[in-house]
């Protein structure tokens, strides 16, 4: 990953830094970006005891509404992906889980983020008492993956790092 030949700061905050970014360009002309740094996250698939996946339903303010999504979270300094989320899986839903397999990762917003969301996969889960932040608002959903697949399909989850995690699984149970 290239450097940035200058960084102005324009706003640090609590979950993400805000900056113009000047960078050399693979064709060899130099531009100015609006650049957000964060520290990066994780998300998990929770999968019941039953074979239904555990959704969530939060709201969220940039949207204005209720969003259906898989548990995630931001990384605190020094924390692992498999800590973050099973801290959020419980923080999020009330469920602890056994056993946690990684499902691959993505960029959620490249033209102007570089966050990085490691995607799992939980199983084992055991009911606990869930301890969301002051400020979710979270609501559990627990659904078939064909009726996922079909909210996907119909518009209704539209949180990219859920329609990943959920394309991903589908195809691991197409080909096991």
């Amino acid at each position: 990953m290239t450097q940035p030949v200058t960084t102005q700061p324009v706003y640090a905050g609590r979950v993400i830094d805000l900056g113009l970014e000047t960078h050399n360009l693979p064709n060899g002309h130099q531009s100015t970006f609006e650049i957000i740094r964060h520290p990066g996250g994780a998300a998990v698939l929770p999968i019941l005891p039953d074979g239904r996946l555990l959704l969530i339903s939060q709201f969220r303010p940039a949207i204005g509404q209720m969003i259906y999504e898989i548990p995630a979270g931001r990384l605190e300094p020094g924390e692992s992906s498999r800590t973050c989320v099973a801290r959020e899986l419980v923080e999020e839903t009330g469920y602890f889980a056994a056993e946690f397999t990684p499902l691959g990762s993505l960029w959620s917003a490249v033209g102007f983020c570089d966050e990085r969301v490691n995607l799992f996969v939980a199983t084992g889960l055991v009911e606990t008492e869930s301890a969301p932040e002051i400020d979710e608002v979270i609501e559990l959903a627990p659904v078939t993956l064909e009726r996922a697949l079909q909210l996907v399909e119909q518009d209704q989850i539209l949180d990219s790092k859920t329609q990943i995690a959920l394309l991903r699984y589908a195809r691991q149970c197409e080909n096991p």
